[in-house]
């Protein structure tokens, strides 16, 4: 029920579809002659679009969500490497039978990368089709395709495709890897997402070193507009919206123990 709740909310408060619902209740309200109520939503509508696409806010919100798990010095031994889908095109990849990777895609280059660096360590690709109403062929089926493709060999990969969220991504990995205690698991996923990944793998009872990847900000952006084309400014601001949403949610059902985890606990 949890899933499917936060992809309905999801698609009424992400701040394009938010914008196009305001415009449309403000058109409504004209029909019937309400010109306060049209005039409202057409400037709430106006205000997240200028906001949204024009300005830094968006950097500016998902910034601190990149800064709280600082990338630690790489470990001498890592037994095992988990990283979480979303890289993948899944639409595309389960038609054309591919590895065409999407902005996330910096989560599967490195970690081909790690998989280099340490040959002996297992590699953990979680991700099922996460997507509502359209199909797809999640990370956990593509991944092996790519990495094999990059040197890593076959044998060594563990697939997890049964998830649709990140609860799921650590509670069916648990479940999959049963990890024993003493061993260094890396978890690799986008920097922002960082936060609420590390604290669900930590309530899974999955003990991991956040190895964040992805980075969409620099940190210097600071209060302006035009600082980005509007595309790239939307794509932030509806990504940052979403990660605090998902972090306040997961609070508020107790799956994570804060609403802003951090490396402390």
């Amino acid at each position: 029920m949890f899933y499917y709740l936060s992809k309905i909310l999801w698609a009424f408060v992400q701040p394009l579809n938010l914008a196009i619902f305001l415009l449309l209740a403000g058109l409504l309200a004209a029909v019937f002659g309400r010109r306060r109520l049209f005039a409202t939503g057409s400037v709430l509508a106006l205000l997240i679009l200028v906001l949204s696409a024009w300005t830094s806010l968006g950097a500016m919100m998902l910034n601190p969500l990149e800064e709280r798990f600082p990338r630690p010095p790489l470990p001498e031994r890592v037994d095992g490497i988990v990283v979480l889908g979303g890289g993948l095109e899944g639409a595309i990849n389960l038609v054309r039978g591919g590895y065409e990777l999407n902005s996330g895609g910096d989560r599967m280059v490195e970690t081909a990368i790690l998989a280099r660096r340490f040959p002996l360590t297992k590699v953990v690709v979680s991700g099922g089709n996460g997507e509502l109403f359209q199909d797809a062929e999640g990370d956990g089926t593509t991944a092996p395709r790519l990495l094999t493709a990059l040197g890593v060999s076959a044998d060594r990969l563990i697939l997890e495709k049964k998830s649709r969220n990140t609860y799921e991504n650590a509670v069916f990995t648990k479940q999959l890897v049963t990890p024993k205690p003493g061993e260094t698991w890396l978890l690799v996923t986008s920097a922002f997402h960082m936060p609420r990944a590390k604290a669900l793998f930590d309530k899974a009872g999955f003990a991991t070193i956040a190895w964040p990847v992805d980075y969409r900000t620099s940190g210097k952006e600071g209060i302006g507009m035009f600082r980005d084309n509007a595309v790239d400014s939307l794509q932030i601001t509806a990504m940052a919206a979403r990660e605090w949403i998902g972090l306040f949610a997961y609070w508020l059902s107790g799956r994570i123990d804060q609403p802003f985890p951090g490396p402390g606990g």
